[in-house]
């Protein structure tokens, strides 16, 4: 007898789905792209951190190398430039009295911009002007004679041309070799309050004399009545015995 035809095995197929790439989603974009310009700021902050120390070790070296006078005609030229209202600025001294200084005030009104300004630079020469406002001061000794000597503040072009810092503190001298400083007491108004400060007064030797004309005086009246100097030896006869 015939045999029946065999059978294939029932193959079960089973389908595998193809693999995907996987493809950043809308929200993850925005993600890495904050990501790098994050790092893209970072990369120009230590840049500019960088660059404004470099310039700030050059303006340090450059300054230190200068004396005093150079040092200050810097500081002001860098103090206009920064802060002035006009680029060009006469540094001849002012010809006014001293009426017009009071009605024209004494400094530069600066702005809040400026004052918020963080610039290494502008900060060093900004405490270098204000410092001198109230170092030095000008003297007015037509009076001597009298006694009388007048003393008020400088005003802005003159602490930028170096007037009584550099060149003589009286009003009425121009002289800018062998100037001496010396410490008056300066009796002032402010706000209406009287107020007092030791100043700086840079004079020549001329003008020295005549601000201290009222002790010489004295002291030649002194000799005048006693020639031989007995009160001086009195005085100090009397120191040793104590």
């Amino acid at each position: 007898p015939s045999r029946p035809p065999a059978r294939h095995p029932f193959v079960r197929l089973v389908l595998v789905p193809r693999p995907r790439l996987l493809r950043c989603s809308d929200e993850a974009r925005p993600r890495r792209r904050g990501r790098e310009s994050a790092m893209a700021s970072l990369g120009r902050l230590k840049s500019a951190i960088f660059d404004r120390e470099e310039r700030k070790m050059q303006y340090q070296s450059h300054i230190r190398g200068l004396n005093a006078y150079h040092r200050h005609k810097k500081f002001m030229k860098d103090y206009v430039q920064f802060y002035g209202h006009e680029k060009n600025v006469d540094n001849s001294l002012p010809i006014k009295t001293d009426k017009d200084t009071l009605r024209e005030g004494y400094r530069f009104i600066l702005s809040e911009e400026d004052d918020m300004d963080s610039t290494w630079e502008k900060r060093l020469v900004k405490r270098y002007y204000d410092k001198l406002f109230k170092e030095y001061c000008i003297a007015d000794m037509t009076q001597y004679k009298k006694c009388k000597i007048g003393l008020r503040w400088r005003t802005e072009k003159e602490v930028i041309s170096g007037k009584g810092q550099f060149i003589c503190g009286n009003r009425h001298c121009d002289e800018k070799h062998g100037l001496g400083s010396y410490e008056v007491n300066f009796s002032y108004v402010e706000a209406g309050e009287q107020k007092q400060a030791l100043v700086k007064l840079v004079a020549c030797k001329r003008c020295a004399e005549k601000l201290a004309y009222k002790r010489l005086k004295e002291k030649e009246k002194e000799k005048e009545e006693d020639p031989y100097g007995e009160k001086e030896i009195e005085l100090k006869d009397r120191d040793k015995r104590k």
